[in-house]
């Protein structure tokens, strides 16, 4: 297998050809319930084929969340594995939502589990989590060049208990967001059209204009349909880094299944006004 151009600049690509959305794949129980579906391996790969069906040829970015196939245990990820490659192969992106963390030889089997170009859950980037120190991410980041793939760390999430820890203020008085996104910055100094090393930042945190979010990076954006925000409210959240977010919708476009046209459709709707509200920005 060749090296992948890197993940940057494919999804750049990505986000100006298909438009600049992500759309969750989060099979838990209650969402298979309201599809009809029994919450067993047979409805977790109906649900997960079905989301790929419809949104894989038109959506930039799919993510999976690996819980919600973890639960099942080893059926569960044979079903991940083929919902992986099957969306990739159909033209979208792969970012695997895993938040993995740790430190040595374990944060490097994390990332040879999904950015090594042989691995079978191989994605095109992962999401990650710093809170061990950000340092603790070098295999990661080490693979993830090596193999033309992404991270998505955690820097300013949406939950509210996030805060006591990403807004808690270092010695140096900066913030520990701020101190994640600054290491980013220096991850993605030079590279164009675009860094392969993204943050995770909550589209319903409000203003963020005391934060540096010009990381040269995508930005994650969490928090996009279900859970209030808007992409009218993108500009005043992201100013000036407004080009590089990638909303994340789940909910708002998974409830319209199991109708595949109607996830079409609603998937298709979202990517229209969000990139109306980036040229509006």
């Amino acid at each position: 297998m060749t090296v992948l151009e890197p993940f940057g600049a494919r999804l750049r690509r990505a986000m100006d050809e298909r438009g600049p959305l992500c759309v969750g794949i989060d099979p838990h129980a209650s969402l298979l319930a309201e599809w009809g579906l029994n919450d067993d391996v047979a409805g977790l790969e109906r649900f997960s084929r079905t989301v790929v069906e419809a949104t894989a040829d038109r959506v930039a970015v799919l993510k999976p969340q690996s819980a919600f196939f973890e639960r099942f245990g080893s059926r569960g990820w044979a079903v991940l594995e083929a919902c992986v490659q099957e969306a990739r192969a159909a033209g979208a992106l792969v970012v695997m939502d895993a938040k993995r963390g740790d430190i040595g030889s374990t944060m490097a089997g994390y990332a040879e589990a999904f950015l090594h170009k042989d691995a079978p859950l191989f994605s095109d980037a992962l999401t990650v989590s710093p809170y061990l120190g950000y340092g603790s991410l070098s295999p990661a980041v080490a693979l993830a060049r090596e193999n033309g793939t992404g991270l998505f760390v955690l820097a300013l999430t949406s939950n509210p208990e996030g805060g006591e820890v990403q807004h808690a203020v270092r010695e140096d008085g900066r913030t520990v967001g701020a101190t994640i996104l600054a290491h980013l910055a220096m991850e993605n100094a030079g590279e164009e059209p675009l860094g392969s090393f993204g943050a995770v930042v909550g589209a319903t945190l409000g203003d963020l204009s005391s934060y540096d979010l010009d990381i040269n990076g995508p930005l994650l954006a969490p928090g996009v349909g279900a859970q209030g925000a808007t992409a009218a409210d993108l500009p005043a959240v992201f100013g000036s880094a407004l080009r590089n977010v990638v909303p994340n919708v789940s909910r708002g476009v998974l409830r319209h299944g199991p109708d595949v046209v109607a996830l079409r459709d609603a998937a298709d709707r979202f990517a229209d006004e969000v990139r109306a509200a980036v040229a509006a920005g």
